[in-house]
């Protein structure tokens, strides 16, 4: 496997953990030889294979990763044990940490944020102030925006748009084995 980005001299400190600024080594999807990319901790918190990139200054650290053709860029932040793949993107003021999963052709953007152990998927857009967290999923075209909060067991799928101050959340598991 041909690498197609080194980490640089540039560093900054998040959480005490020492982050690199990356740079492309070689043409891959829109990014040509010599971008700059954004911030990451480790090479296994970027795939060299795919087209996936970490640009402007997105940082990803701990055991995060972005793998497939998935992009963060602008000042989004993922870290722990988070996922970005396939198509997705987060970007702008979004995080996704913990153990979030966001992939298909999710976008994570404006202010929103993805974690514990939740999951976005397919055409998924979550933003503005929107929160997604617990065990929730939200997927197919869903859109979540505004200050929602969607938490607990919830389950969001097709087209459905939650917005403004709403609050979607199932506590018991045992209500999502009939699904």
């Amino acid at each position: 496997m041909e690498k197609k980005y080194e980490l640089t001299d540039e560093t900054i400190e998040v959480c005490e953990r020492t982050l690199h600024r990356i740079r492309a080594l070689r043409d891959f999807g829109d990014v040509k030889a010599g971008d700059i990319g954004g911030f990451i901790e480790k090479e296994e918190n970027l795939s060299h294979e795919g087209n996936c990139w970490v640009g402007d200054d997105a940082y990803v650290c701990a055991c995060a990763q972005i793998f497939g053709d998935a992009k963060v860029y602008g000042n989004a932040k993922v870290g722990r044990y988070a996922k970005v793949s396939n198509d997705a993107r987060v970007y702008g003021n979004a995080w996704v940490i913990d153990d979030a999963h966001v992939c298909g052709n999710a976008e994570v953007y404006g202010n929103a944020r993805v974690y514990d152990n939740a999951e976005a998927f397919g055409g998924t857009k979550i933003y503005e102030n929107a929160k997604v967290y617990g065990n929730a999923r939200v997927g197919s075209r869903a859109r979540v925006f505004g200050n929602a909060k969607i938490f607990g067991e919830a389950r969001i799928f097709g087209d459905a748009e939650i917005t403004g101050n709403t609050k979607i959340s199932i506590m018991d598991p045992l209500l999502m084995e009939e699904e």
